[in-house]
This record gives structure tokens, sequence and C-alpha cells, in this order.
């Protein structure tokens, strides 16, 4: 039985465990690793600190499939749509600019709830807080080192986190690339933005009819989600949550500054777009460095073979394109690596 790693628990990450394990069967051993204290990556969805309001999807913040990824990857989606983990986003959007052909989808339980559903599929052994810094070789076998100390090893290794993580790597990973792979990686870019999530007590009603708005000509906020109504979650007892996303000129503008700092400045901008908004009872804002690929790694499909024995392999967003499409070409591209090698 070959002992498999998959770095990163968000979508490329979880939708690769889980075809692995359908696909290989009894044949491995799926661990996952991620260096946060839960699932999704940028598929995450928070939970408020009091219990009476809504949660809210701080990154990702719907599907669109086009009508040839609605083909190509029908069995993603009607496996999602049968279990009601996606539904038809239904609801008022201001500013869209729909493409021909293509669908809106929403998440009734959070972005989130796609990432754990591949994951529980998947049978894997999931551990969290294992941040890792640096690859071994070690004959036909990675030593894999964590930050917290201790290292375990693995038969192959799927790198699903943010190229500058992977560059970062210590180790052998720098010395195995190739010259034309360092440049490929180096030439990756990625927009940086900060997310605010704003939650409210029961009662509490937007006076606007909208439930997505992309804002435009605004120098801080391009993006406002009443994020419980997106999602068709309003309930009696619950208050609702809202969703606030910034431009990318202002979060590289800000990147280097703390999100606590950052904070007050959306805020203001965000009260000047809505000034008759009510007063949360809690503010969570995350700072997303690595938000969506804006340069991926040309002429790649999906994934890229650092090393065949042992099998190392770099994957997601940023070796296709930077939504959920995307994650599901680069898993599948994987899979075929895998296959192939196991």
């Amino acid at each position: 039985m070959s002992r498999v790693l998959i770095v990163g628990a968000g979508l490329t990450g979880s939708l690769c465990a889980c075809l692995l394990r359908r696909e290989l069967q009894n044949k491995v051993q799926i661990v996952v690793w991620d260096k946060a204290r839960g699932a999704g990556g940028r598929m995450s969805t928070s939970r408020p600190p009091d219990p009476s309001s809504q949660s809210a999807d701080l990154g990702a913040q719907y599907i669109t499939a086009t009508a040839s990824y609605a083909l190509s990857h029908h069995s993603v989606y009607s496996e999602l749509l049968t279990s009601d983990l996606l539904q038809p986003l239904d609801c008022v959007v201001e500013g869209l600019q729909q493409r021909d052909g293509s669908k809106n989808y929403m998440t009734p339980l959070g972005m989130c709830s796609l990432v754990k559903h591949f994951l529980s599929e998947s049978g894997a052994d999931l551990f969290f807080e294992h941040h890792v810094t640096a690859l071994y070789r070690r004959g036909a076998s990675w030593e894999v080192q964590r930050k917290a100390g201790g290292s375990d090893t693995f038969d192959a290794v799927v790198l699903t986190m943010p190229v500058p993580q992977i560059l970062q790597l210590e180790g052998d990973v720098g010395q195995i690339l190739s010259v034309q792979q360092k440049q490929q990686l180096d030439g990756v870019v990625y927009s940086s933005r900060f997310a605010i999530a704003l939650f409210f007590p029961p009662g509490v009603v937007f006076s606007f009819q909208w439930a997505v708005r992309y804002v435009a000509d605004n120098p801080c906020i391009c993006y406002i989600a009443a994020d419980s109504r997106k999602r068709n979650a309003d309930a009696p007892g619950h208050g609702p949550s809202l969703v606030v996303h910034t431009s990318v000129p202002f979060g590289l503008q800000h990147l280097e500054e703390d999100k606590e700092d950052v904070q007050p400045i959306i805020l203001q901008e965000l009260y000047k777009l809505l000034p008759g908004l009510p007063q949360p009872i809690s503010i969570k804002c995350q700072k997303w460095r690595y938000s969506q690929v804006l340069t991926s790694v040309p002429d790649c499909p999906g994934q890229m073979t650092v090393l065949d024995r042992p099998l190392l392999v770099c994957s997601g967003d940023a070796f296709t394109h930077s939504n959920f499409d995307g994650c599901v070409e680069s898993a599948l591209s994987v899979l075929s690596v895998l296959k192939a090698s196991l």
C-alpha cells in the first residue's frame, strides 16, 4: 500500500483525495495535512462567535459553471447538486456581468461544505495545524518535516498550497526543480485582498433588496453580499451576515499592514455605501495574501510533476485558472499522474 501525502485541505486537495480513494481504493493510504485549524482554504466559511448569527463565506462566494465545464465536470456537479450541497443562485445580483450559457450556484451550508464533503468521501487521515516546512528525498520516499517539529515518510507527495509557499520549502525541492520549472513558478502572480464578515443580531433586516452587489468606482470595496440571503439561509432567531471584499488595488496597497489597522478603513467606506446599516455584534477580518491567480503557469495541464520517483507533484489553480473548475481540472490531472505512478 502506497502512502500519499496531500498538502493542503482546500478544494484541489480534498477533491484529489476523494478521487484517489475512489479510483485506487485499498491500494493507497491517503494523508492530508493543512497548516490551518480547519478545512476549506480559500473556500472558507466563518462561523460567528455568537451562535445567534448566520455564518459567512469569507473566500469564494459562489460558483459559475460555463456550458463546457458543466459538461466536462458533469459528475462533480451532479454529485454536489444531488447532495443539495449546491443549489442554483436565485437572488438579486446587482452589477453581475453574466456570460452566455453559464449558470451560477450557491452553497446552502457555506462554501466550506464542498471541501468537507470531499474530505469525508476520501476517508483520508486528516491533520490540521501541520505546517510543512521541508521535503527531503530518502531513497524511494519523501521525508516531510513540520514547523512544530517531527516528520513523516511518504511514497508520494502532492503540494496544493499557493506557489510562493512551495518555493519557500526547505530541503531538496529547490535542487530538483529544473531551471524552466523555477522560471514558470516564479512567474505566477496572485491578487491580494481583504475580506470582512459582519455578523448581526436576530431581528435585523437589511433595507436593501439585493443579495449580492458588485460595486463600481470605489477605491476600496468591490463586492458586498448579504451572505445569508445569498444562500437562502435567513431564518427566524438568527441574525444575518454581510461579507465585504476589497478591490485588488486596495489589497495590494495595504498588503503589508496589519488587518486590525485596515479594518476601520474598510468599514468607513462600507457605511458610506450603506449609510443605514445597523451595528454588527461581531466582525471578522481576513487578509487573503493569495486571493486569485492573475498569471498561472503557462502550458501546464493542471499540475507540474517535479519528480517521478519518488513522486512529487505541484497542483492547484496556479496550474489552471482561479475558480472552482480550475481546481477540479487540477485534481483530475493529479489523479492521472498518481494512477500512472502508483
